[in-house]
């Protein structure tokens, strides 16, 4: 058992996200959004070299200390396996985790909306799930692919960093490659996706223009590709796909995008009124014809009302689906306010003398 293994089992135990530690200050775990130490004492620079040193390996170790960061996955045991990130910081080490579940959980557990699975269904075109970091984008996603897994015969290649989810062959093959470890980026994993035979590829992250130019293009091709970007709703994925270019290039990319992208599901976590965990909340773009004329011209402050208009067609705009969850009793009004994007309307449900930033 790693010297680390403990702490991670007090995050398993008490059922939290992440596992915060940092040289000079005692060790944290993130629960149910808040942070909690779960001992007094601080890590000492000795300890931290010894646990971090421990499950990385030599090799890692060398290009952590070269390089000041790193990413990678542990596995603790049959049931816990961890994303870690180390960094350096004012005080010396860091590192955080976040726990992966070996369980993947399904759409319908998640309480992602019934229409997420006619994504799952299509052969071709572009999908991205959006939101910011410790969303639960990749949870999403990986429940997706899944769907996809148990229902139908394709070739799925995912393209990660680290690889979190291990998905088990069900009716599809799925190959699983990590950047560094198998490939040494996201671009060249993808061109050489292109070459394996794939029905589908899921790119861990689109962050930059290379990336997501080859993504388009894949899926202008007829493979299925589903992304992450780390965008709050629809419009501003549309924005961000379209400003990565230079603006020569960006009337061209609109063209490419208003033909190959497919939806947006845009997601936040929000805490649940009785304290209990957090509940996905997600905005849905189905890009149909109006929705493609709008990115052709660039027209993209108009997607909130295909949103809001295309409600028959399964989509949800994310302030009228944080209204609905604050009406049903399952967050509250400070929680609705707190992530909604219009505040005006979530004001009003605020406590009397309640702090409104």
């Amino acid at each position: 058992m790693a010297y680390i293994d403990q702490f991670f089992q007090v995050l398993v135990s008490s059922g939290g996200s992440d596992l915060h530690m940092a040289q000079g200050a005692p060790p944290k775990i993130r629960q149910h959004g808040g942070m909690v130490p779960i001992r007094p004492e601080p890590l000492s620079e000795e300890e931290m070299v010894y646990m971090m040193s421990e499950i990385s390996g030599p090799e890692r170790w060398a290009k952590y200390l070269d390089t000041g960061d790193l990413d990678f996955a542990y596995q603790m045991d049959e049931t816990s396996r961890f994303r870690c990130n180390y960094l350096k910081q004012a005080n010396g080490f860091g590192c955080v985790f976040r726990i992966i579940p070996t369980k993947i959980m399904t759409l319908e557990q998640l309480g992602i909306p019934e229409v997420v699975k006619d994504f799952g269904r299509l052969r071709g075109g572009i999908v991205l799930v959006t939101g910011p970091t410790g969303s639960g984008k990749s949870t999403t996603l990986a429940a997706l692919i899944d769907f996809i897994n148990t229902n139908f015969s394709r070739h799925i290649v995912t393209i990660e960093e680290p690889i979190e989810f291990v998905h088990p062959n069900k009716r599809s093959v799925i190959t699983q490659r990590e950047v560094p470890e198998h490939s040494p980026s996201f671009p060249v994993a993808l061109k050489a996706a292109l070459r394996e035979d794939a029905d589908i590829i899921l790119v861990g992250e689109m962050r930059d223009l290379e990336t997501i130019s080859l993504a388009l293009t894949a899926a202008e091709t007829g493979l299925l590709v589903f992304g992450t970007l780390h965008t709050n709703n629809a419009r501003k994925t549309v924005d961000r796909l379209i400003d990565v270019f230079p603006a020569d290039q960006q009337s061209q990319v609109r063209t490419m995008l208003a033909n190959s992208l497919r939806g947006v599901v845009a997601q936040v976590l929000m805490k649940r009124a009785e304290g209990k965990g957090r509940k996905a909340i997600n905005e849905i773009l189905i890009v149909n014809p109006a929705a493609s004329a709008i990115i052709r011209e660039g027209a993209t402050q108009k997607l909130q009302d295909v949103i809001v208009g295309g409600k028959s067609e399964g989509m949800q705009f994310m302030d009228d689906a944080i209204m609905d969850a604050l009406m049903a009793g399952i967050v509250t009004p400070e929680e609705a306010y707190l992530k909604g994007t219009d505040k005006s309307r979530f004001k009003p449900f605020l406590p009397a003398g309640a702090a409104a930033h």
